[in-house]
């Protein structure tokens, strides 16, 4: 361990420079009390030196061990009885729900089957109507509203139909089949 304030002092510099820092009186002689305050702080820096390189040496490669242990991966080898034995629990266990859901799914698509059911009837009713009205000649201006507001509804209602229409095949082709 060499001590900063024993080492020789560094050579005069051969350039010339600005400003020379003040360096006091070069032959003064230190206290003892100072003296010993400096060679205590120069042990501590010491210190901290050798305690700052071991805990580096310590925890330099900590990232990769991390990484390593969290891939670390356990595998247990067991017979095919059991694995048979677990599959079927597991299939005992989640099959009533997956048959609740088909239920459900098949519930949902005959309430869609009935709703466009409806929707076909009143576009049929509709354009029943607007035939009626188109033959008929409009005698004043609130039949003419009412026709007007006959031909939205009835855009409406096709618009919808194709909606579900769209719904249904989308379900149809989602639908899976029973065993």
């Amino acid at each position: 361990m060499s001590r900063l304030s024993m080492l020789p002092r560094p050579r005069e510099s051969v350039f010339t420079g600005g400003l020379d820092p003040y360096r006091g009186d070069v032959n003064a002689v230190c206290p003892p009390n100072l003296r010993e305050c400096v060679l205590a702080m120069e042990d501590c820096c010491e210190e901290a030196y050798e305690a700052q390189q071991l805990l580096r040496n310590g925890t330099f490669d900590l990232p990769r061990m991390r990484k390593v242990l969290e891939s670390q991966r356990v595998f247990l080898l067991i017979d095919e009885g059991t694995v048979h034995r677990y599959k079927t629990d597991l299939a005992d266990e989640i099959e009533p729900q997956i048959n609740e859901l088909i239920d459900r799914a098949e519930k949902g698509l005959n309430a869609l089957n009935r709703r466009e059911g409806l929707i076909q009837s009143k576009v049929e009713v509709a354009q029943a109507m607007q035939s009626r009205v188109a033959t008929a000649p409009t005698s004043n201006k609130r039949e003419e509203r009412r026709i007007q507001m006959l031909a939205k509804q009835r855009r409406r209602l096709e618009d919808e139909v194709k909606v579900l229409e769209s719904e249904i095949l989308a379900l149809q082709h989602t639908k899976p089949k029973r065993t």
